[in-house]
């Protein structure tokens, strides 16, 4: 079997997302997919990864993941690099669990959670995450939104918790800090503005009151000072964990803020790679793991990290705020990894514009989401959905 074609699937409608689909000689089709800078990541593609792929096997992924990561050392390897990589390296396992006739969990060695893995439901909705960061674009289309969770957690959390725990899902994120720390750069935050931030909080315990986990989500905008503030403001309040609130870009002072709070610390899908994990690691800088399965290397690379931290003791979250293959694959591995904690979710995605574009259904039940059943990856953009009007298909590579 060899690889004949590679092309991107974008959809105007959701700006930053790439699908990647790798054609092969024998009439299999492997989907991937990534996030952020489309055009950008279909640039690297067809500049430096398709040449390696065009002719080659494509069940030699580990040789091909440390060919693509060993070229792209020179020249940094830990952003675009690694997310164009991811959506190759996602298509090269949805192609061998195909030609196995088994989906990826149980290529991977089986699966830990049978019944499911847990999830929680970042409390964002349609258009969250759509622009690019640092730049205003204007969305060309308007996206249908069937559970509005960021407004939602803004007006009444406490109704939105209730809501969750009727649908099955017992954990939930929110960042209710975060408009404060866009004044001053996160430099500072005043207790007038803690008050202001720990209303949901409270609006969350008293109508449901320990049923919910609850994650405080910092975006990587807080300074030490002011995360220090937060972390204690919130400990009456139980939170699950507290996830970047600081950028994990300086381990160390990240561990400063970890010994100053009994919350757990999670980090962080920021981080691109597993030296990068385990730097965050030997700093004893955070109590939980987590990658994003689509910007840290694709299946090859987030396993090995899963492997770091459970080496460690430490539980792994997959992240998912961005598409449907990034999820399925996301569940294919953690359904895999015995430290598998939480897979993240958005539920206005998952029960919207996910199932638009592939025939999946992504349903949670007890709290839990089973991965695909189906060979491979379990999972294919639809037909009709390649043939709407925001729709744009390219050829990067063909034999």
């Amino acid at each position: 079997m060899k690889i004949q074609q590679i092309r991107t699937i974008n959809f105007t409608t959701y700006p930053n997302i790439t699908f990647l689909e790798v054609v092969t000689d024998s009439g299999i089709v492997g989907l991937g997919e990534t996030y952020y800078t489309p055009r950008s990541v279909a640039a690297y593609i067809e500049e430096v990864l398709a040449p390696m792929l065009l002719d080659a096997d494509p069940l030699q992924i580990e040789a091909f993941w440390r060919r693509a990561y060993d070229g792209s050392h020179v020249y940094g390897n830990k952003g675009l690099e690694m997310r164009a990589l991811s959506a190759v390296d996602l298509a090269l396992w949805d192609i061998l669990g195909q030609h196995l006739g088994q989906p990826v969990w149980q290529v991977l060695g089986g699966t830990s959670h049978p019944d499911g893995v847990l999830v929680y439901n970042t409390c964002a909705q349609a258009g969250y995450a759509q622009g690019t960061p640092g730049i205003r674009r204007k969305q060309p289309y308007a996206v249908p939104s069937q559970y509005r969770d960021y407004d939602a957690w803004n007006e009444d959390a406490g109704k939105l918790a209730k809501s969750l725990l009727e649908m099955g899902i017992r954990a939930m994120k929110i960042w209710p800090f975060d408009p404060f720390a866009l004044t001053n750069r996160g430099q500072t935050i005043s207790w007038q503005e803690i008050e202001q931030g720990l209303r949901p909080w409270q609006q969350i315990r008293d109508a449901v009151g320990l049923e919910m986990d609850v994650i405080l989500e910092g975006h990587g905008y807080w300074a030490l000072q002011p995360a220090r503030r937060i972390a204690e403001a919130l400990e009456p309040y139980k939170p699950a964990l507290l996830e970047d609130l600081m950028k994990p870009d300086n381990p160390h002072t990240l561990a400063k803020l970890r010994a100053s709070t009994r919350t757990p610390i999670c980090a962080s899908e920021l981080l691109m790679n597993r030296y990068a994990i385990q730097e965050m690691v030997t700093a004893n800088a955070c109590d939980v793991v987590m990658t994003d399965i689509a910007w840290s290397g694709g299946i090859t690379e987030a396993r090995k990290i899963a492997n770091l931290a459970d080496t460690h003791n430490m539980g792994v979250i997959f992240h998912d705020c961005t598409g449907p293959v990034t999820l399925a694959a996301a569940l294919h591995l953690g359904a895999h990894c015995t430290n598998t904690w939480m897979q993240e979710i958005v539920r206005d995605y998952t029960l919207g514009y996910y199932r638009e574009l592939v025939a999946h259904p992504f349903e949670v039940e007890n709290s839990r989401m089973m991965p695909p059943s189906r060979p491979g990856l379990g999972l294919a953009l639809r037909p009709e959905a390649c043939e709407r009007e925001d729709c744009v298909i390219r050829t990067l590579a063909i034999v």
